[in-house]
């Protein structure tokens, strides 16, 4: 028996792995921490939500006194950590708040899970999810590697650099242990609508711009997120102590090909004439210290831990977009309110 808490589970990649460890792992209790912010939304767990394993648990990772009441309570052998501010154009905007949640709301949970062990650590984990952006950019060739040096280039980036550094320093300090991943750009189902792909589709289905950055040529890697769950059950559970594993989907993509791809799958599944969505493609400013190229060597995971991609990313975007299209009304219910006022800052 093993009480596993998952921050951050009502979001898009976290909602993916409680459901992963639900239905994996009937021996665990998985307790769900989310703050319910923007992002965050129950409806992702419908189909889990009454299972006897899995406990859903309102608060915020900046709430101290909570915080350390359901580490009490709950006795936690492990936390995979994935509650976090993650889109670069919000930490343009409100950067204060990237480093409240991802720095702070970091280390309240590290000295809470610290403060419950007291050094008595065996079988004991504390796994944090991060970013390859944390690496900053690169040229036209090469890769990022776990070693390759940090350096950020967004308030979001330098967020979960700082928070990072902090886990490391709690393991070489403390002894508390800990393992981490950076991942790539993630995709798939349940994604909230202010990234690339379910914005594009959203935007498609109603009509509206597909506002590309620059020049569209700016070069991400991409991850499909079931995918990603995949890797970090592996990660958790396999992962050498005090270890940086980094988790991409071997599939580089310039934005303008990727948004190309997906406007022809869009037209053929909804029977559109060829090349009418990609009539949408609309180039707008680009964004602050915008980061050329991101590709991540994924040869450690796949060396130590037997992790690959299940999908090509052809395959798991019509994957990706089969749901969305399935499921309009989830899309019409979180694209409303205070997000139709993001949207518009963002993309007047």
């Amino acid at each position: 028996m093993k009480n596993i808490l998952i921050t951050g589970g009502a979001g898009f990649i976290g909602s993916h792995v409680v459901r992963l460890f639900v239905n994996t792992y009937p021996q665990y209790q998985i307790y769900n921490l989310d703050a319910l912010t923007y992002a965050g939304n129950l409806e992702n767990l419908k189909d889990i939500e009454s299972r006897e394993n899995y406990t859903f648990l309102h608060g915020d990772i900046t709430d101290e006194s909570y915080i350390n009441t359901i580490f009490k309570q709950y006795q936690f052998d492990g936390v995979i950590h994935l509650a976090a501010e993650s889109h670069v154009d919000r930490s343009i905007s409100d950067p204060l708040a990237f480093a409240k949640t991802n720095i702070l709301g970091t280390m309240i949970l590290l000295n809470a899970f610290r403060s419950l062990w007291h050094n008595h650590y065996e079988n004991k984990r504390f796994y944090h999810i991060s970013t390859d952006e944390v690496y900053g950019t690169l040229g036209a060739t090469g890769l990022f590697e776990e070693t390759t040096a940090y350096d950020p280039n967004s308030p979001y980036s330098a967020s979960k650099a700082s928070s990072d550094h902090f886990v490391r320093a709690y393991g070489e300090t403390y002894g508390l242990p800990y393992v981490i991943s950076n991942c790539s750009n993630n995709y798939g189902q349940h994604q909230f609508p202010e990234k690339l792909i379910p914005l594009f589709i959203n935007n498609i289905l109603n009509k509206k711009a597909l506002p590309v950055y620059g020049d569209g040529n700016y070069t991400r890697d991409w991850l499909y997120v079931i995918d990603h769950a995949i890797a970090i059950d592996l990660v958790f559970h396999k992962g050498r102590p005090s270890e940086t594993y980094n988790i991409g989907g071997f599939n580089e993509w310039k934005n303008i090909d990727l948004v190309k791809v997906l406007c022809q799958q869009m037209d053929e599944k909804l029977g559109h004439a060829p090349g009418s969505s990609a009539q949408l493609i609309t180039y707008v400013k680009d964004r602050p210290g915008h980061d050329l190229r991101y590709a991540i060597d994924a040869s450690k995971i796949n060396t130590e831990l037997g992790w690959q991609p299940s999908v090509t990313f052809e395959e798991g975007l019509s994957i990706a977009i089969d749901w969305y299209l399935s499921h309009t009304e989830w899309l019409e219910n979180v694209t409303s309110g205070s997000y139709q006022n993001y949207y518009k800052s963002q993309y007047k």
